[in-house]
């Protein structure tokens, strides 16, 4: 069996559909043997690795309502340094993550934050799992950075949108999920507004780190829903999110059938010639 690797993007809300192609693995019945995960990625990826189901995570979404969901997003107009304190999704993590520490996980997991100051890339595999999940979604100008062991870090997605690269020598089949989204530019070419142009800017620079980290790493499945017109913070539109990639999804199930029955069929040719060999 090959070994797969699962390395899920970041992007807000938009990361919400990475349940539903979780949904095609568990009803394929496979696991991967490393998932990485940046941003929303790693929340994701950190109740995946956890044992959660892709259905077991829908669940878990529907029971927030809408109040609790803006209760989640403790937003700060004193802070200097980000609109969310963060400390809020803190304690959701604490109350619904079964795993406190990575070697808790079923799965290995690697998150990925972006040390500030340095501007180099860190990757988290042991100790405290909350706390590099916290590292890893400190959007900028979103989320307050975060200060761990002298360390300022932000939103790995800045360093490594899709974290390809982290578990790449890893596995044996690769699966990335880029949800950087697309905007359809309105019908008046106006001027953004400040937040839009902020936002559209981290995407605009993802979409060009991704397209070199796809081109390195060559990953075995790469998958980019449309997600059109999708903001960070949308996570009333969990529904729609979900809904909009049935079609991604149809896909994926078809490509991954595909691509894992080919990756099998060399050791089947190899046999057949064995046999013929031996008979002549």
């Amino acid at each position: 069996m090959k070994r797969i690797g699962l390395a899920l993007g970041g992007g807000g809300a938009r990361g919400l559909c990475h349940i539903e192609f979780i949904k095609v693995l568990d009803e394929l019945h496979l696991k991967p043997s490393i998932i990485s995960g940046t941003s929303i990625g790693s929340i994701i990826g950190a109740f995946y690795a956890a044992g959660f189901s892709g259905d077991e995570m829908t669940a878990l979404i529907d029971t927030i309502s809408l109040r609790e969901l803006t209760r989640l997003l403790d937003f700060s107009i004193l802070s200097p340094s980000g609109l969310v304190k963060g400390d809020r999704v803190i304690e959701f993590l604490e109350e619904n993550l079964p795993a406190k520490r990575f070697e808790d996980l079923e799965i290995p997991l690697k998150i990925v934050a972006t040390d500030f100051w340095n501007r180099e890339e860190v990757v988290f595999e042991s100790g405290e799992l909350i706390p590099a999940i916290r590292a890893s979604i400190s959007i900028p100008g979103i989320f307050e950075p975060v200060n761990q062991n002298g360390v300022v870090m932000v939103d790995g997605g800045a360093v490594n949108p899709v974290p390809m690269s982290v578990i790449h020598d890893l596995c044996d089949f690769l699966i990335a999920v880029d949800v950087s989204g697309t905007n359809a530019p309105p019908k008046r070419n106006k001027i953004p507004s400040m937040f839009t142009a902020v936002m559209t800017f981290f995407q605009i620079m993802e979409t060009s780190i991704n397209r070199e980290q796809r081109a390195i790493f060559n990953p075995d499945i790469y998958l980019r829903p449309r997600l059109e017109n999708v903001q960070v913070l949308d996570f009333h539109r969990d529904d729609e999110i979900l809904a909009s990639v049935s079609d991604d999804v149809v896909h994926f199930r078809k490509e991954l059938t595909a691509k894992l029955e080919m990756t099998s069929r060399p050791r089947v040719r190899n046999f057949l010639d064995w046999f013929r060999r031996s008979l002549a």
